[in-house]
């Protein structure tokens, strides 16, 4: 069995936002040459996300309402974890819906994906770099 191991850096220049990160995925996968195995694709940081969806700027920005609608970036004061001199408490409420990492299946050198399905890094708390984990393992 191979292993094949990189890191992507991403550096939204907002706040908030989400990136399809397939493209860099699927050149990791031709790099590692693999062709029956698993993909995970991991956030390093826990105020960002990774997942799975539709490519569709109506939902993005969907996402996004939803997300502010469950915690909401202000008032700041109101949680407890900005206490401590922070102000993303939200961030990791919103990484903690979204998901830290996902698994794809590598089927003939290809990722085995349902139809409109995506691979996407979502930001919570931006203006830095952070890094996800790409690690694919197989034949």
């Amino acid at each position: 069995m191979k292993n094949y191991r990189k890191e992507l850096w991403f550096n939204i220049p907002q706040r908030r936002g989400f990136t399809n990160i397939t493209p860099q995925v699927n050149d990791c996968l031709r790099e590692s040459s693999i062709q029956e195995g698993l993909c995970l694709v991991n956030a390093m940081h826990i105020t960002a996300s990774v997942y799975i969806n539709d490519d569709e700027g109506g939902l993005l920005q969907d996402y996004e309402d939803w997300l502010e609608g469950l915690a909401p970036h202000e008032p700041t004061s109101r949680y407890r974890h900005n206490r401590t001199g922070e102000e993303n408490a939200d961030a990791h409420l919103k990484r903690q819906v979204m998901g830290r990492e996902v698994v794809v299946a590598v089927t003939k050198g290809r990722l085995d994906f349902g139809p409109w399905e995506q691979i996407f890094y979502g930001e919570f708390d931006g203006r830095r770099r952070k890094r996800v984990l790409v690690k694919i393992i197989g034949d």
